[in-house]
Parts: C-alpha cells; structure tokens; sequence
C-alpha cells in the first residue's frame, strides 16, 4: 500500500479502544475513530484523525462507520456491568455479536481487496480453562453467554475470512488492567477496582482463598497487541491468538500488591485482604484459574508484554491520584 492506511477503530471511546486509539494516533495513518458517545482526538496526534458518532446496532451506522477502510478495529462492546449477559442476553447480544453480522456482511458486499479485521476476544471464550499455560489450541466450550456472545463473533468473523471477504484476526484478551494518560474510560476490571478500594481506605475482598492465578495485562502492552496485529497481519489472518503476559499470579498476592503500592504512594497504612462469601452473580469463571502462553502471537509479530504488574499498579495509583477529586454542595 503506497498510501497511508485508512483505518476505523469502532468503540474507540471505550477503555481498550481509546488505549489502542491513542497509539494509533501517532502513526502516519488516516484514523476514525467511531463510539455511540463523543471520542476525543488526541491533540498531539500524528494521524490525520476524525471522530464520530454512530449508533453500530445500526448496520447503516456500520457501513458509514467503516467506509473506505483498509483495517478495521472491533473493540466495541456492550455498556455497563459485565454480567449484563447472564441476566439479559438479548440486551447485550445486538452489540456483541450483531455488530460483527453486520460489519462482515458491510465490507463482503466491497470490491477490491478485502480489509483487515482486528476484534478483541476474550480467552475465558473456551471455557473450563485447563491446568497448563492457554496456547489457542483448546477446544471452546465457553461457560457464560459473555463467552457465547464473543465466541459467536469471533466465529462470524472467522466464517468471512475463510470465505475471503475480509481477512480477519481475533486476540483473546487475559485480564486487562490500568489507567493511562491514554484511558478515555475508566477501568472496570477487578484489579483496578481494587486500586480505588485501597485508595478509599476500604478492605479488599476475596471470593476465595487467594490462590486462583490470572494473566494480569497491562492495558497500553494489550494497546501495543493490536498494533502488532496491524504490522504482522500475514502471519496471523484466519484464527485467534491468546495475549497475556504469560505470568500466572496468585489473586491473594496482586492484591496485597496494590495494598502496599496505594500504601507507599499515600503514606497510609496497608489495608488489610480478607476472603468473603461469593455474591449470588458470581459465575464459574470467578473461581477458574488462567493460565496464557503468548510465546505463539510473540514469535509471529515480535510482541511481549512490557509492563511488570508493580509498575502497571504503580503507574494506575498515580493516575487515579491524579483525578480530580469530586466536589459536593452545601
């Protein structure tokens, strides 16, 4: 391509789109950014770059949101809590896997080359996950309908690229953490919500003794992920690649982790961790230990995780100590 690439980036406002947005901002390309609510361009952005805002359950809104695009980025998801699914699955399955029906039939109908893919899966989409290190070779049985939904998606996207309308590439993402100055939405994962506990004083509770093991992922390397996707697509296109740090931590001792990182950046004293009973909304893949194996997606684009977990939580403290603290009226 003589030309820089055109690129849209759908559900760019959320919290791994707006990380992979930022970056992509500082490369010579022709960026869109597209969310149901306003994006912000980056002010020192490199990329010539627009933002819209398109309703994408509309698959008008798809076609006008990807129009002339070389690459295409599907961050978007469903709004809100995450256990939305298992409550009310027809409220999150437009968005979660109606967006990709409609994205894949936008750019099959397109003459010309067929575009570049990049959706963002989740790794708990097989299921049960086994007691060794997750390569992508598993079986997929997933457990919740949020894995369903994904795994349909993925599959859509799959199907289409098999069949040549597009050439599509799923990464099954770990546990993702952090805020950076990149962060156009706030971080909802539990690590980060332990953060804010800590920061507000406030105990931070287990649903179980510790000992269950996550791949934590800093979000600006999980950013650097779909960038290397962009750069390495040959290598990639047709299947899923698992993205994690290839570290398996102890729950018990991330969060013992951001007690003493909130200590050490406030002064105040550690707040303790304590084991509670699980919540009635809590779902099999609470309990499940993950294990990743990035060594594949590392060997075909030359990707690794950059960010130790101490210094993501570190550098998470120091940006929600930086938010201004919210004021009340008399």
């Amino acid at each position: 391509m003589t030309r820089s690439p055109r690129i849209a980036v759908l559900g760019a406002s959320g919290y791994v789109g707006s990380v992979v947005s930022g970056l992509l901002a500082q490369r010579p390309v022709s960026l869109r950014l597209v969310a149901r609510r306003n994006c912000v361009v980056p002010p020192d952005a490199v990329a010539g770059t627009e933002a819209v805002s398109i309703d994408l359950t509309d698959p008008d809104g798809v076609a006008r949101a990807v129009d002339g695009a070389d690459v295409v980025f599907h961050l978007a998801k469903h709004s809100g809590d995450w256990r939305l699914p298992e409550e009310n699955p027809a409220a999150t399955e437009p968005v979660n896997v109606g967006i990709m029906r409609s994205l894949v039939r936008v750019l099959a109908d397109r003459p010309g080359s067929p575009p570049l893919v990049v959706f963002a899966g989740a790794c708990t989409q097989i299921g049960h996950t086994p007691d060794h290190p997750m390569d992508g070779t598993e079986p997929d049985d997933p457990d919740t309908e949020y894995d369903r939904q994904n795994l349909e998606a993925e599959n859509v996207l799959m199907a289409a690229s098999a069949a040549g309308a597009v050439r599509g590439i799923s990464l099954r993402l770990a546990t993702v953490f952090g805020q950076t100055a990149l962060s156009g939405a706030p971080d909802a994962g539990v690590v980060t919500t332990m953060i804010r506990k800590a920061l507000a004083g406030e105990q931070l509770t287990m649903w179980h003794d510790g000992t269950v093991v996550r791949d934590i992922t800093y979000v600006e390397d999980v950013g650097r992920a779909f960038l290397a996707a962009l750069d390495h697509p040959d290598a990639l296109v047709g299947r899923h690649w698992m993205i994690g740090t290839g570290v398996a931590d102890r729950l018990g001792d991330v969060f013992r982790t951001v007690a003493e990182a909130v200590a050490d950046a406030t002064g105040k004293p550690e707040v303790p961790v304590v084991t509670v009973t699980p919540p009635g909304a809590a779902v099999v893949t609470d309990f499940l230990n993950v294990f990743i194996n990035p060594v594949p997606f590392g060997s075909a684009t030359g990707w690794t995780a950059r960010v130790p977990l101490r210094e993501g939580i570190d550098r998470t403290v120091a940006a929600l100590l930086r938010q201004p603290v919210p004021t009340t009226t008399p």
